[in-house]
């Protein structure tokens, strides 16, 4: 790149890694760095992040973006994040030391406290303000464990020197001067994650603060996707940090999604169905969540949203726990050895069942071996499992929305996979689009900082950045995809009632 050329810098903060990404007025990424971070599993059920950590992996990766684009920080417009949502940390206000490790959207400790809000008199005053109804997947409940669990935490917060946040919030803190003035927002599609906002005022609701016994001083301010937050003090300086979403609306946008019905998947650790529903908040009878799509303009967008625990972890658990595969990519070599699953299924419940089922006792099953069963047989049942949790999801959300999906786009790691893509494209009997470059979060963070600095002019621009790099039609028998899914089904109810709450 030339030397005066302006870019649209993105942190990508996921769930295995931090990432910065650096994008043009076309939406073509012209550099990457990338820096993995440990996970911490201390106990069953438990997953945990340094933020600390995370912080000086921002710190790495930001440099060495910029020098392989052979640009330096005033090439850069602006900053956008986007975040793994619901992993929730508390830190210093005046040091800027995490108390704890931050607990992952992953992690089902609190499964007690959801069991007590559950059965409170008013638990319907959750789902009715939030839009979420108690489970163990959102930051509220976990925010009440490490208040009532970090020694000096609860305290603290009543004080206003402890803070919480999500991820982007703790970012943005650090990134425009942390204790020395940095701002302690957090943006409006990650606050909708909390079950502590109310999802039509788009504000920190009193009753539910009262519920969840959250400190109102501790929380940062709600603000829209696509606003100068501040200017970073820090990696980049002189840059203002002008967008911040949770990664999976970040998709929604970069996947320029913006009319009612259109719906797009990420694959990567999980995978996330979110579909836009306009200015309208769609109700669920399956206990899919109704979130802020996103706040770009005056207006909030909504979006009805499924979420599957497991699909790109269960590779790496077939590649690191049991040793099948040397790489993540040789599951589809491995896979295309055999022209079936030999009759085996694998349910991936390893922290519970998501949406549609949200079955936090349920854990992971591997059904219908025998003799017959072999590594290929095995590869293959992997990768379906993430084809038929798809069509779980989806099928709830079209009964719930009233309207049909009629074509999905899709990102992330997994869609390289191009059997996996085969296999949602049949048993979905939908056609499956993947976009010129599958770094559509990413995107959509950079495009929200981008319009709140004027790069991008508005959302039209950026619908002609989406350009078709790969699409897979259904080709699966009828009658085939309605016996494998009937295997699912059953394979599902096997791997409910495993586990049991704990206080």
């Amino acid at each position: 790149m030339t030397g005066d050329e302006r870019v649209v810098a993105a942190i990508d903060q996921g769930t295995t890694s931090t990432r910065c990404l650096l994008f043009t007025r076309s939406g073509r990424m012209v550099a990457v760095a990338q820096r993995e971070h440990r996970q911490h599993f201390p106990r069953p059920g438990w997953a945990e992040h340094d933020a600390t950590e995370i912080w000086r992996a921002v710190e790495r990766v930001v440099p060495v973006a910029l020098r392989r684009a052979g640009l330096r920080p005033e090439n850069v417009a602006a900053l956008g994040i986007a975040n793994q949502r619901e992993t929730t940390l508390v830190w210093n206000r005046h040091t800027g030391t995490p108390l704890a490790r931050a607990i992952t959207w992953q992690d089902t400790r609190t499964d007690g406290i959801v069991s007590r809000l559950a059965s409170d008199a008013d638990a319907a005053q959750y789902a009715r303000v939030s839009g979420l109804g108690p489970a163990t997947y959102f930051a509220g409940p976990r925010l009440q464990w490490l208040l009532d669990h970090v020694p000096g935490a609860r305290d603290g917060a009543e004080r206003g020197d402890v803070l919480f946040g999500t991820v982007e919030s703790w970012l943005i803190w650090k990134l425009t001067g942390g204790p020395d003035g940095g701002r302690h927002v957090t943006d409006v599609t990650n606050a909708s994650r909390t079950m502590l906002m109310d999802l039509r005022t788009l504000e920190w609701s009193e009753p539910l603060c009262r519920s969840l016994r959250v400190p109102r001083a501790m929380l940062p301010e709600i603000v829209p996707n696509a606003q100068v937050y501040g200017t970073c003090t820090e990696v980049l300086p002189g840059v203002p940090v002008a967008g911040a979403l949770g990664d999976q609306q970040a998709a929604l946008v970069g996947q320029t999604c913006f009319a009612p019905g259109e719906a797009k998947c990420t694959y990567g650790t999980g995978a996330f169905l979110l579909k836009n529903t306009g200015s309208r908040i769609a109700g669920s009878e399956a206990g899919l969540i109704p979130t802020v799509g996103y706040l770009l303009g005056d207006e909030p967008v909504y979006a009805l949203e499924g979420s599957i625990a497991v699909t790109g972890s269960l590779v790496r658990w077939f590649r690191d726990a049991l040793g099948m595969i040397s790489t993540a990519a040789r599951i589809e070599t491995l896979a295309m050895t055999v022209p079936d699953n030999g009759g085996c299924y694998v349910v991936p419940a390893f922290s519970g069942l998501y949406a549609p089922h949200w079955y936090p006792d349920a854990r992971g099953v591997i059904v219908g071996l025998t003799s017959y069963i072999h590594r290929g047989h095995l590869a293959r049942a992997v990768l379906e499992a993430t084809a038929w949790q798809t069509r779980e999801v989806l099928d709830a959300m079209n009964r719930d929305s009233g309207v049909g999906v009629t074509r999905l786009k899709v990102d992330g790691g997994m869609t390289a996979n191009h059997l996996l893509m085969q296999c949602v494209a049949d048993v979905l009997d939908l056609t499956v689009e993947r976009p010129l470059g599958s770094e559509a979060v990413s995107l959509g963070a950079a495009y929200a900082a981008g319009l709140a600095v004027g790069y991008w002019p508005d959302p039209d621009v950026l619908r002609r950045n989406w350009h078709r790099a790969a699409a897979w039609e259904p080709a699966m028998d009828p009658a085939v995809r309605e016996r494998e899914h009937a295997n699912w089904r059953r394979a599902v109810e096997r791997s409910v009632g495993w586990a049991r709450a704990e206080v």
